[in-house]
């Protein structure tokens, strides 16, 4: 149900700090649920709550999951708790940046405001539109796509059907989210209509060129718009730093998300008769791949970066760390450096230290320039072949994939959390 933060007190014009215990908690509590829905992990979500709560003289007490907040606020003689809940979760790294500024500048910019004025400041953050439109998010979807199925070793042929299908599928996906339609709908529906697509796309090239069949594997790359790279990488985070709670919960659901997208793109790709099967080498030499790998990774994380509603200069800004780290680590497995979950771990480090670097310039949230550079270094193919080859009883060969992408899964958000202890000294203590 909708909250009327409003009703919390009965005089609005009182000054914020003259309130009392409920007034003052109201505000501590809708920040923190304000940001839980931008898609931020607990520990970010807690720290803008305790900020805001001292300015307040408030001692705050909150347990964090996915979508809910318990939270307490204790004042000298009185307390007041409250449980906060979210109907869905999502990604919106604008509105996180936003905020972000919001509780940082609470005490010299807001502290002194009234209760309805600062409700109103909220108001204004929370009904603030997404900079794009499912089509724009689709054409995003598509780009990023496009690129990560090059990353893969597809081609042209590859990229065409991957770009029609991926953007027809998330604008979909869009359209079903403005309706307020369940996630798994969303999910499974896209994911189904973007195989669909690929294959038409396919056929239809060949009815006017010469294509062998083996091009079809790039279909893998039209249902990648679905990876759910912030859930997988803040639960990591969040087990990190102890907060169990919301650790599994984020983890549960990221997992829910994959296994519903690969199942539906294995029933999908059983009707269609379509195989994930290596790709054709494109005959690239190495200087040659290293030049488009730049490009192509930029590219992929720009477009996932937008389908995160992010603004321009911070998506461009993500691209161009997901283009040096993404690079490095493509370039690291294949000169046969270290393998892959090692060659993971040192590209997510290297974007985790970019991130860190640009947030202390510019102030952009570290996870809203991590997650996009590093979702494009999820090994979806490796999770997709695994679901696949167990659907057809092949248990060997589904459990080495699996394995393959859960090694990998693992070190991509331990190389975040190495740069982060290393260059943020709240992350390295407790309280």
């Amino acid at each position: 149900m909708a909250i009327h933060w409003k009703d919390f007190a009965p005089n609005q014009d009182t000054p914020i700090k003259q309130a009392r215990v409920k007034a003052r908690a109201s505000i501590v509590g809708r920040i923190g649920i304000m940001m839980l829905s931008c898609g931020t992990g607990a520990w970010r979500v807690r720290d803008a709550m305790n900020t805001v709560a001292r300015v307040l003289n408030l001692t705050c007490s909150a347990d964090i999951g996915l979508t809910t907040i318990n939270f307490t606020c204790f004042d000298a003689g009185h307390s007041y708790s409250q449980i906060l809940a979210l109907p869905n979760t999502g990604v919106n790294t604008d509105k996180l940046f936003v905020l972000e500024t919001f509780v940082r500048q609470f005490g010299q910019k807001y502290a002194q405001l009234t209760i309805q004025q600062l409700h109103h400041q909220l108001d204004g953050i929370q009904k603030t539109p997404g900079h794009y439109s499912p089509i724009m998010k689709g054409l995003a979807a598509a780009i990023a796509c496009a690129s990560f199925i090059f990353l893969l070793g597809g081609g042209w042929i590859e990229m065409f059907c991957t770009f029609i299908g991926a953007g027809i599928g998330n604008w979909v996906r869009g359209e079903m989210g403005k309706r307020k339609l369940s996630t798994i709908s969303g999910i499974a529906i896209s994911v189904g209509i973007a195989e669909i697509v690929y294959f038409t796309a396919f056929k239809s090239l060949q009815v006017f060129l010469p294509i062998a069949g083996n091009h079809e594997a790039g279909y893998i790359g039209a249902m990648l718009f679905v990876i759910p790279g912030f859930p997988f990488i803040t639960s990591f985070l969040d087990l990190s730093k102890l907060d169990m709670r919301s650790g599994l919960e984020r983890l549960t659901y990221a997992i829910m998300i994959t296994g519903v997208a690969t199942l539906c793109g294995w029933l999908i790709a059983l009707i269609i008769h379509f195989q994930p099967e290596d790709f054709i080498s494109l005959g690239l030499s190495p200087f040659w791949l290293l030049f488009l790998r730049l490009p192509a990774s930029f590219f992929g994380v720009y477009g996932f970066s937008m389908m995160f509603n992010s603004s321009q200069k911070m998506a461009i800004t993500s691209g161009l760390i997901g283009a040096v780290a993404n690079t490095l680590r493509l370039e690291l497995v294949d000169f046969h450096t270290i393998p892959a979950p090692a060659a993971a771990f040192c590209g997510a480090l290297v974007a985790g230290l970019l991130a860190s670097t640009i947030n202390r310039k510019v102030g952009y949230p570290r996870i809203s320039l991590t997650v996009p550079s590093i979702v494009i270094m999820v090994p979806g193919l490796y999770i997709y072949r695994g679901i696949y080859y167990i659907g057809l009883n092949e248990i060997g060969d589904g459990a080495l994939w699996l394995t393959r992408a859960a090694l990998i899964i693992l070190f991509l958000p331990l190389g975040l959390f190495v740069a982060r202890y290393l260059l943020d000294e709240d992350w390295r203590h407790f309280n």
